[in-house]
């Protein structure tokens, strides 16, 4: 299954900040609400999500309001990249088998894939390295991914009810689905 739906892309006309924070919501939106790097939504812990400097500033602090080099990071990822940066030139990402490629590059959702429950899985040798880095394995994002798709069925389902002539059982077994999705639910807290 494929890593993505949508791939992320950043504005390119965005009013310079002096302050990398001003900019959180344009990369909300530039992100489709989601993390740069293992893809989980940011709803309904948004709060919990923040800004990655790509090229860390530590490796080159001229970029650290450039929008360009910012991501819309869940705390997981922005704490597992930190400042790590193999290359340590900032013009060079990676080398082939180490370092990072900017989530908005076409080329970062060919280092993943998904598979039958939503666990993330490399299929490249940079992309083994990126995944152990950000701590892909983590049961989190297999998670998130299967609630993803839960709630995806609920709507379909409730859909299909709309359109149903005898809709009882089906009424009776979605409300007894949406008791697990309660449930489900307090994982994303």
């Amino acid at each position: 299954m494929a890593f993505r739906k949508t791939h992320p892309s950043r504005a390119t006309e965005v009013a310079v900040q002096n302050d990398y924070r001003k900019y959180r919501e344009q990369l909300r939106a530039d992100f489709n609400c989601r993390c740069g790097y293992c893809d989980d939504r940011d709803v309904p812990r948004a709060e919990r999500f923040e800004i990655d400097h790509f090229v860390p500033q530590k490796v080159d602090s001229s970029l650290g309001t450039v929008y360009s080099n910012l991501v819309y990071a869940c705390r997981s990822c922005n704490n597992s990249k930190r400042a790590k940066w193999p290359t340590n030139n900032p013009l060079e990402h990676n080398n082939g088998r180490e370092g990072w490629i900017d989530p908005c590059d076409k080329s970062y959702a060919d280092q993943f894939e998904r598979g039958n429950y939503g666990e993330i899985i490399a299929t490249t040798e940079l992309g083994k390295w990126m995944y152990n880095e950000l701590k892909l394995w983590k049961p989190q994002h297999e998670i998130l991914q299967c609630y993803e798709e839960i709630e995806n069925s609920i709507q379909e389902l409730r859909s299909r009810l709309e359109n149903c002539n005898n809709a009882y059982n089906l009424k009776i077994f979605l409300k007894l689905y949406e008791k697990k999705d309660k449930i489900l639910y307090r994982l994303y807290i």
